[in-house]
């Protein structure tokens, strides 16, 4: 898909990876630019600075995500690109011990990281297919394609989160409905303060080069984006010798836990 004339709705929109894709959408020339956040005064801001708007938006609420496809089509007219971005992260009690995190945690990652890409999907599929076709963006995390030591809530519900995407992109690919799931390791945002320490090792790297290689990824109208390429070589790995990955990754975990008895 090319951005140019096209209208995108960013969730999460206020900060991080979701500010970043405002901003290189509109550079991009994208004509519609809708910033959705609980966070109202900062999701306005961004939308001042794209010539966008702004709606107040919790995506837990399946309502809220139905009132901001209603609002920007009303807007705009269409939805050309639906970017389910955001997430939490789920950092556990005890992370060593792999059940320690609350029901009340599990479900309020679930809620966010796996249901609110399924609200959006309902929401503004109806109007892509009824105008030939659309496109969504999911941002997950390497931990969707991986795994994620100390977080099992995090690493599980991104799990699900590739789920749904592969579902989507199968189901209405005939349908002219194109889906890619942007997945970085450790990004410079507010969320990685919220996860444990492993997911760090290959670097951490900025929203904006997540954006441009979001862009890059629906321009192609590849499945895949992956911000830091080692992932792929992992993912090779994992599915080459699931019992040596799984062995690499419990000697990853060890590494991190001496580490926090040493500090």
């Amino acid at each position: 898909m090319d951005l140019k004339d096209k209208v995108a709705v960013i969730t999460g929109g206020a900060s991080g990876i979701g500010k970043a894709l405002a901003r290189r959408f509109h550079q991009a020339g994208a004509r519609g630019i809708v910033i959705a956040d609980l966070d109202h005064a900062g999701a306005e801001a961004v939308a001042a600075e794209v010539g966008g708007i702004a709606v107040p938006t919790d995506v837990s609420r399946e309502s809220d995500l139905a009132a901001l496809a209603e609002q920007a089509i009303g807007r705009f007219g269409r939805i050309d690109l639906m970017c389910s971005n955001a997430g939490i992260s789920m950092r556990d009690p005890d992370p060593d011990f792999v059940t320690s995190a609350s029901n009340a945690l599990w479900q309020r990652g679930w809620e966010i990281n796996v249901m609110a890409h399924v609200y959006a999907a309902r929401a503004v599929l109806p109007g892509m297919i009824a105008q030939g076709g659309g496109y969504f963006l999911h941002t997950v995390s390497a931990a969707g394609l991986l795994s994620q030591p100390g977080s099992p809530g995090y690493a599980t519900t991104k799990h699900a989160a590739i789920g749904f995407a592969e579902a989507l992109a199968i189901t209405h690919r005939h349908q002219n409905i194109r889906v890619t799931v942007l997945c970085p390791q450790a990004v410079d945002t507010p969320l990685l303060k919220g996860a444990t320490g492993t997911q760090s090792l290959d670097g951490i790297i900025s929203p904006e080069e997540v954006a441009e290689s979001a862009l890059e990824a629906i321009g192609q109208e590849t499945f895949l984006a992956l911000p830091h390429p080692q992932v792929l070589t992992y993912m090779r790995r994992k599915t080459d010798d699931y019992d040596r990955w799984i062995a690499g990754m419990a000697r990853l975990r060890d590494k991190a836990a001496a580490s926090r008895q040493g500090d």
